[in-house]
């Protein structure tokens, strides 16, 4: 399917909020053949579009009951004006892109706005799953591979990367009334989570539960790296380079003492780069259909069954 009416007005718009976004998805989209930068565009922008509206409103539930309106439109083939629905509908004709991971990623924003807290890992990632695996899924589908094994692993890498932001973000969203480290853990080293929540300071037990969700994430990282032979050749390095600078923010934190409270992490562009230079020499094994892959975390199955 060709691009938008009016493509270079809406793909010049889709880049541009994908550049204001995440700096760690924009380096790496970049890396990325040429084929699938602007269905990757316009697949960002509206997430992010969609993110603000519900971020920005007054009233964040109707903002939610317009965003579907808008997918209700885009599914029909008739978007909204905006370069983000237009952009979307492109890609969901072009791409068979099902409605299921967008109507996950809406469920995040539901929970968010509902004030969800996490008891257990489980409930971490079910949340995940919903803002950062339905992503990994749909990224997935762009590159034209639809196969159950290998969107359970690029979930994985959604999965992952949202724990190390979540890891990342502590101090962030505590301040901002939120909390998704496990209540659990937090009460597991004598932390009450609504009294810490009242006044949130560093202490040995938060670093515990960070230390903890990180090395969750490894594990993903770990499981998410079987996926990225099985993509085509020309994506193999974008992804495994997102998948490294994520993977790093990681590193700075457990540097940092897992202190996330009083300093946010970070890596510096000299850091991407290199990293991304890493990603580029990487050598990986031909892809074996009858090689056996690890079961599909359980909070991701849903979505996998709804791209089916």
């Amino acid at each position: 399917m060709d691009a938008p009416e009016g493509d270079v007005e809406v793909i010049r718009a889709c880049r541009a909020i994908l550049g204001r976004g995440s700096k760690s998805f924009a380096a790496a989209s970049r890396l990325l053949p040429a084929r699938l930068r602007d269905p990757v565009a316009c697949y960002y922008a509206f997430c992010r579009v969609s993110d603000d509206a519900v971020d920005e409103s007054s009233d964040p539930r109707a903002a939610l009951d317009a965003l579907r309106g808008r997918l209700d439109r885009v599914y029909a083939g008739r978007p909204d004006a905006h370069p983000a629905d237009r952009g979307l509908a492109w890609v969901v004709a072009s791409h068979r892109v099902p409605r299921a991971p967008l109507d996950a990623l809406l469920d995040g924003y539901l929970w968010d706005v509902e004030g969800r807290r996490y008891r257990d890992l489980s409930g971490v990632r079910a949340y995940s799953a919903r803002v950062a695996a339905s992503v990994g899924v749909v990224m997935t589908l762009l590159m034209g591979r639809r196969e159950d094994y290998v969107l359970h692993r690029a979930a994985d890498l959604g999965v992952a990367m949202q724990l190390t932001n979540i890891a990342r973000d502590v101090g962030e969203d505590a301040r901002a009334g939120r909390l998704y480290l496990p209540t659990a853990w937090l009460e597991a080293e004598g932390i009450d989570p609504d009294a810490w929540l009242r006044d949130p300071r560093f202490e040995p037990g938060v670093g515990v539960a960070v230390c903890r969700l990180l090395d969750h994430a490894a594990h993903l990282y770990r499981r998410a790296d079987l996926g990225v032979p099985e993509l085509p050749r020309d994506c193999r390095v974008a992804i495994s380079g997102a998948r490294h600078i994520y993977a790093d923010i990681g590193r700075v934190i457990r540097e940092q003492g897992h202190d996330s409270v009083r300093e946010r992490a970070f890596t510096s562009g000299a850091r991407k780069a290199m990293l991304l230079a890493r990603a580029a020499t990487e050598r990986w094994r031909e892809p074996d259909p009858f090689a056996a892959h690890p079961a599909p975390l359980p909070e991701i199955t849903f979505l996998v069954e709804g791209v089916s």
